[in-house]
């Protein structure tokens, strides 16, 4: 088989020119992410703190079952890029909320759900008292720059009414005063009343079971989705 000396050399720039051009290419594609231009796949999921009590970090659940992990399974499926922190401590107060706050605001947080009081109510402590110790939850969170979903809670009818209305009514006015976004129902979710929300519950009577956990989530997360869109607004 005859082959020419100018089919070689033809050959032979046309190949130097087709990596000349790919490395150019790259070479542009590499600029383009370094000036944050690169795919959406490149970015990074927002990462928001679920900060609250047993009820947050799943509590008489399989892990996969809890709150948190139900919570992420629904953004998931929904597509949306978010990646909630399980900050959740059983037996925690809004005091031991307050005191581990700060620490528990790392670089990489730029979202908060707070649920916190459940413990308060259920020892029957000062209403005031859990409100100036929300308070300093917020107050750390937005002073970090990030942005507050305030979940209310239900107090028990055991302490009387007056009690009850003034735990209850603590939320809305922090949510108010601070210009957070604001949930009010956590178990209150699950019914209007303890009759109704008994089959949603673990033969405790306090903590949701799995089922109750899913009727929660799905009040709870359209309200982390408006979480996370500020979250990105502000960012």
């Amino acid at each position: 088989m005859k082959i020419s000396l100018l089919g070689l050399l033809h050959s032979s720039y046309g190949a130097v020119g087709a990596m000349r051009k790919a490395a150019a290419s790259f070479v542009v594609a590499l600029a383009l992410i370094c000036l944050g231009f690169g795919t959406a796949a490149t970015a990074e999921p927002l990462r928001i703190l679920a900060f609250g009590d047993s009820l947050t970090q799943g509590y008489g659940l399989m892990e996969q079952d809890g709150l948190v992990p139900q919570l992420q399974g629904w953004m998931n499926a929904r597509g949306e890029e978010v990646v909630i922190v399980n900050a959740g401590v059983s037996g925690d107060t809004t005091a031991g909320g307050a005191a581990r706050i700060g620490w528990s605001l790392s670089p990489d947080i730029k979202a908060v759900m707070v649920a916190l009081g459940g413990n308060d109510m259920l020892r029957g402590l000062a209403p005031e008292e859990a409100k100036a110790n929300l308070a300093k939850v917020i107050e750390a969170a937005q002073g970090a720059g990030v942005p507050v979903l305030l979940v209310g809670m239900q107090a028990p009818g055991n302490y009387g009414a007056a009690y009850q209305q003034a735990f209850e009514g603590l939320y809305g006015e922090l949510a108010e005063a601070y210009g957070t976004l604001y949930e009010p129902r956590f178990l209150g979710a699950l019914g209007e009343s303890l009759t109704e929300a008994l089959p949603w519950m673990q033969s405790d009577g306090v903590h949701p079971n799995e089922a109750g956990v899913a009727k929660i989530v799905e009040v709870l997360a359209p309200r982390l989705v408006e979480l996370a869109e500020l979250a990105r607004k502000d960012g």
